[in-house]
């Protein structure tokens, strides 16, 4: 491919509910470009974006893609990205990397809950959005239903700039609002015809009320307007184009993937309303401040990785967008996080799971190079004078997890390094060795998520793993003081053990951990045994108590104790320390403490009643409830962790999918009497 000049590229993420047609309208644009000799298909496998061997087993996007086409003097380099909510982080990281979003919708589905999700996550973004209403073609289509749930789900701003001709299996066309023709495609390419009189009037209508929104922003306009003055169709465009940058207008298109009908009408209006590198400028940190950078092919070289992904022949695939300057194969930029020379032996393009050999890759332009040195996801890479970094961004939280069991030793010994490449390919999978259950676990966003992450580790790392069920980090403690006498008395010829040591075990809140006194007088255990003392106690409080769970907010108090001037040592004082603890056990009242979680749900209004009420249910404690984004709700609870180990899943269940919610560790409390008898039977 050639060199284009930042003004002539269009970076653009394809987003929707999965199942609305993004992959299949990736290979119509490719066909349209002339790409590909024909569409392929999801379902048997060949379609260029969905490759890797979890795509086509599953039938679906999984991982986001890059698919370059060449269109009428532009470049477009589309990202294909996964429908399903469990693989957002791979949608987030390509709306980090593009200047606009098309958002695909189903006229037969309407708008659905990963739609509203993926809408909000790029209103905070600020980023460009345009909307391609796919399917058409299909029975029960409809264009008008659609448009209205746009307008009531997504906000204002949507904007129809082409009418369907016909729908359902009827549909052969589309209505340009802008220019007041019709494209005709009974033949297979569009063929610009008069409008059909049938629809003229609605046509329009519309076009009417599609001007009167584009010169609202322009006082000139308005005035012109207001006098008769209709302005042209660049004008109209260039206006609109405006409005497309700041990402307040949201131009809506139609069509049908599978046609290919309205396909080539889309990569016209992204190259004629779609922004530029140039019109956005990249925001970074350097230092304590944020730059702003702009697309400049004669800037200094400046790039940052957005994907990394694995291949089992060539290792670490980097995908990177140039933020400024050129970057030339061999050239050498720094890595400020780690301090690390990069060197690009290799620059090459991707289209799919095929690359295209670069020598030379311009400012706004996205590339791909192997084998980087110690480079991931969201680093940048520039050179040594030119430190800079990505601000905070919004990251997908994960929401279920899953414990691991290598099957074999073998497989033990490679599971840590096939985890650590599945986080770097997807940063949203977070390995965790949990101290307390002592769970090797792999957290995610849902069941499909971790499945294609084990299924990963098999295929791609050849790692074995079972699962197990998560166990609940329970803690013990005391609920009253209890006064002991620790003794640890050993004699076997020569030398034996003697330790004494009295002890005052006392409760202590809530998160205070583990307190040791040294209240001793005169002596009765000298000095250097003292630490001995303790010792023993913090092991066996780690050992775990009377149900054992590790031990935890209570103070020891050493009294008083007896030791022999031959036989004592640290040994048996620690001893004398593990006996005492064991001995206060029985006497001090223990408890079972179980870990609470603080729960964010984001849902809309009508489901927060049942939301609540599932909480209660769940022995959860609503902390308050907020106005969010969209007519959502925010509920806050406090809620037994235990209690929302899969809360994920009955969350997207009770709100058809349209919930989602953050979990965080809080504190401890004690559990229930009857909820502890049950487990300890259990």
């Amino acid at each position: 491919m050639d060199v284009y000049a930042p003004d002539r590229i269009r970076n653009v993420a394809l987003i929707g509910h999965i199942g609305s047609g993004k992959t299949t309208l990736v290979e119509a644009l490719l066909y349209r470009a002339g790409v590909i000799p024909r569409l392929g298909r999801i379902e048997d496998g060949t379609t260029v974006s969905d490759f890797s061997d979890e795509e086509q087993s599953h039938r679906m996007s999984i991982n986001l893609a890059v698919a370059p086409i060449e269109w009428k003097g532009h470049k477009i380099n589309l990202v294909d990205t996964p429908g399903m909510a469990d693989f957002e982080g791979d949608v987030l990281s390509a709306m980090s990397a593009v200047d606009l979003a098309v958002f695909v919708v189903s006229a037969t589905d309407g708008v659905e809950p990963s739609t509203e999700h993926y809408w909000m996550a790029a209103d905070e973004l600020k980023l460009p959005r345009m909307i391609f209403i796919n399917k058409l073609d299909r029975d029960n289509a409809d264009f008008e239903r659609t448009i209205d749930q746009l307008r009531s789900k997504l906000g204002a701003g949507v904007a129809p700039i082409e009418l369907p001709i016909g729908e359902g299996p009827s549909f052969h066309g589309v209505a340009d609002l802008f220019r007041d023709k019709a494209y005709i495609y009974d033949s297979g390419s569009a063929t610009e015809v008069e409008m059909p009189e049938d629809m003229a009037q609605h046509e329009h209508e519309v076009h009417d009320q599609l001007v009167e929104g584009i010169v609202v922003a322009d006082d000139d306009l308005v005035a012109d307007y207001l006098d008769g003055k209709i302005p042209s169709v660049a004008v109209l465009e260039e206006t609109m184009k405006q409005g497309v940058i700041e990402a307040s207008v949201f131009p809506v298109v139609c069509g049908s993937a599978t046609g290919p009908v309205g396909v080539d009408r889309l990569a016209d209006f992204i190259c004629e309303v779609g922004p530029s590198p140039v019109d956005r400028p990249v925001s970074l940190t350097a230092g304590d401040r944020e730059v702003s950078v702009v697309a400049d092919a004669e800037g200094e070289p400046l790039a940052v990785v957005f994907k990394t992904a694995f291949d089992r022949y060539i290792g670490a695939i980097s995908l990177f967008r140039v933020v400024s300057g050129t970057i030339k194969r061999d050239d050498h930029l720094y890595n400020h996080r780690t301090g690390t020379d990069e060197r690009f032996h290799t620059l090459f393009g991707l289209r799919g799971k095929d690359q295209i050999d670069l020598m030379t890759l311009g400012a706004g332009d996205i590339g791909a190079i192997a084998k980087l040195a110690d480079t991931e996801t969201g680093d940048t890479l520039s050179k040594r004078s030119q430190p800079v970094g990505l601000p905070n961004r919004r990251k997908a939280i994960p929401t279920l997890s899953t414990a691991l069991v290598p099957v074999s030793k073998s497989d033990e010994t490679k599971m840590a390094e096939a985890l650590q490449r599945l986080h770097a390919e997807d940063p949203t999978l977070i390995v965790e060795q949990n101290p307390i259950t002592h769970q090797t676990l792999l957290h995610g966003m849902g069941e499909m998520h971790l499945t294609i992450a084990l299924e990963r580790m098999a295929s791609k790392f050849g790692v074995a793993v079972t699962e197990e069920t998560v166990k609940v980090p329970y803690r013990e403690t005391i609920s009253h003081p209890a006064q002991v006498e620790g003794k640890h008395k050993k004699q076997s010829g020569g030398h034996g053990q003697y330790g004494v040591c009295t002890v005052l075990f006392e409760p202590l809140p809530e998160g205070s951990g583990f307190e040791f006194v040294d209240a001793t007088k005169g002596g009765s255990i000298p000095k250097q045994y003292l630490p001995a003392v303790e010792k023993g106690i913090r092991q066996a409080m780690e050992a775990g108590g009377k149900h054992g769970f590790p031990v935890t907010d209570l103070k020891a108090t050493c009294l008083d104790g007896k030791y022999h001037s031959v036989d004592s040592s640290e040994l048996a004082f620690s001893m004398a320390g593990r006996a005492a603890f064991n001995e206060a056990l029985a006497q001090a009242g223990p408890v079972i403490l179980e870990p609470l979680s603080e729960v964010s749900i984001i849902a809309p209004s009508e489901f927060q009643g049942d939301i609540m009420g599932d909480m209660t249910s769940r022995r959860g404690r609503v902390l308050g409830t907020n106005s969010g984004l969209a007519g959502n709700q925010i509920v806050t609870a406090l809620v037994p962790t235990a209690e929302v180990l899969r809360y994920s899943i009955d969350l997207r269940s009770m709100t058809g999918g349209r919930g989602r919610h953050t979990a965080q560790p809080a504190n401890y409390q004690e559990l229930p009497a009857s909820v502890a008898s049950r487990m300890v039977d259990a």
